[in-house]
């Protein structure tokens, strides 16, 4: 089928891309993070307005630059619109299938860059049997974006793909990985290029902006039929990096508020490790290295991580634990069942934590997830009101709602985890999903098969109520 493409106005403006200045600061202590979701999977634009205003009555969370538009970083990352990407599609004439995608893509304002850019990834996407089906300039409105952001902004487009009928989800997402991947590697000189999500179950929108202006940069946020059931969402506060577009979150999976105070020995371990790791679903990982970028900030790391985990096969909460384990050790966690304790005990032999202090708020497209790591040094609040809405934030008062309204509420402790699974419209409370994890495979008796404790020749034999130390 004949590529089209929808064209654009080009800006007169187009200049080099500098590196944004340090902004102005407010009084805060953190990113603003959160997430709406409808417990029982039902889309509708509301989530979307909650959301929006949930990010400006968070304003005071986030940089702003001397010019007092230009934010550090504003985005929200939405379970995939259908109604609405159908409409689009139709009205540029694309037939979509029953399976597809869609990339938000940054491209450079240069016009044989961008060109270049767009050549590469369909190639890409072509070489694992992708159809691509065209390009959308994502409508955009540059009063509400500042001077400095509105110099360094790239092109914002999205990428229609279809995928074949008979194709699984799980080989969906690692063919849309590959193409991605090898596309990043051919363009790692060009610094414009940013594939913000690419994908058949979520969608991003994310700018250089602030929360006051972020609906109006984006008039799609605006539409009624920009419909969903999870919408995450993030403004940010920069701390060990400049504020830069390709920054703003949420990444493909993930908001993330802290910091991860272990980066360099988790970049180290990727480097390492990362040439070693397979997996059936992506046999082509040597040749995508590195797997985890060495010079982004420590949020986009993780994110890199978390979905390479994910894109392999391995269980979302799984890959959560592993990444931001609980203090499961006897003296810090007396509580946790012995199952439990093996579970986190053999996955530490496998990866370092990712330690923060971390709140993060996530979705793939069915779950909507909340997680504090260990040290729960983030706040991390919720409340369920009667029309199965759950709002988890930095803060409370985000969400307009009547107190009778809110059937619970609660806040996240060190090492907490809330999910809502929309398929089911199941909630999914600490003790339920670490239970679950733990009965998946018999940790124990790996542990006892495959390990070997370490002690000196003149010490008495160690309890087994101790953790071990293990020999790799």
């Amino acid at each position: 089928m004949p590529q089209r493409r929808l064209t654009q106005p080009k800006p007169s403006d187009i200049v080099p891309q500098p590196t944004p200045a340090a902004p102005a600061r407010r009084a805060a202590d953190s990113c603003g993070i959160g997430l709406i979701a409808h417990i029982k999977g039902t889309p509708s634009h509301a989530i979307i307005s909650q959301s929006l205003e949930a990010l400006r009555r968070m304003a005071h969370r986030g940089g702003i630059n001397a010019d007092g538009r230009t934010g550090d970083g504003c985005g929200v990352l939405l379970q995939k619109p259908d109604t609405f990407l159908r409409a689009v599609a139709s009205g540029a004439g694309w037939s979509l299938g029953t399976n597809y995608a869609v990339g938000t893509i940054f491209l450079s304002r240069d016009d044989g860059r961008a060109t270049h850019a767009r050549t590469v990834l369909e190639q890409c996407l072509r070489a694992e049997q992708l159809q691509v089906l065209g390009w959308r300039p994502v409508p955009i409105s540059e009063q509400h974006c500042g001077e400095l952001a509105r110099r360094c902004r790239p092109l914002i487009e999205q990428l229609f793909v279809n995928i074949p009928a008979d194709w699984s989800e799980a080989h969906t997402t690692a063919r849309l990985f590959v193409a991605r991947k090898r596309a990043e590697l051919l363009l790692s000189d060009d610094p414009d290029f940013q594939v913000c999500s690419l994908s058949a179950r979520v969608l991003s929108y994310k700018a250089l902006s602030n929360a006051e202006d972020f609906a109006a940069f984006f008039p799609d946020l605006n539409d009624p039929q920009l419909q969903t059931a999870i919408a995450a969402f993030h403004l940010r506060y920069s701390t060990n990096t400049l504020p830069h577009w390709s920054l703003a979150q949420p990444f493909r999976l993930l908001a993330h508020n802290g910091e991860i105070n272990t980066i360099v020995g988790n970049r180290h371990w990727a480097r390492i490790c990362g040439s070693k790791l397979r997996g059936e679903l992506l046999p082509e990982l040597a040749e995508l290295t590195p797997l985890i970028n060495q010079d982004g900030s420590d949020s986009s790391a993780l994110d890199n991580m978390l979905e390479l985990l994910c894109t392999s096969g391995v269980d979302l909460f799984r890959a959560l634990r592993l990444l931001l384990p609980p203090a499961w050790q006897q003296q810090m966690h007396p509580d946790m069942s012995p199952a439990q304790r093996a579970f986190y005990e053999y996955h530490a032999t496998h990866m370092e934590p990712w330690d923060g202090p971390t709140s993060i708020v996530l979705t793939e497209g069915r779950y909507a997830v909340c997680l504090l790591d260990r040290n729960g040094l983030r706040p991390a609040r919720y409340e369920i009101t009667s029309d199965d809405v759950i709002t988890i934030a930095s803060e409370v008062g985000v969400r307009t709602r009547n107190d009778a309204d809110v059937v619970a509420a609660g806040r996240l402790g060190p090492g907490g985890i809330l999910a809502v699974d929309t398929a089911s419209g199941q909630l999914l409370h600490t003790p339920d999903i670490d239970e679950r994890l733990a009965q998946q495979y018999p940790y124990q008796q790996w542990l006892s098969e495959h390990t070997h404790t370490l002690v000196p020749l003149d010490a008495p034999p160690p309890s087994p109520t101790k953790p071990r130390w293990l020999c790799r």
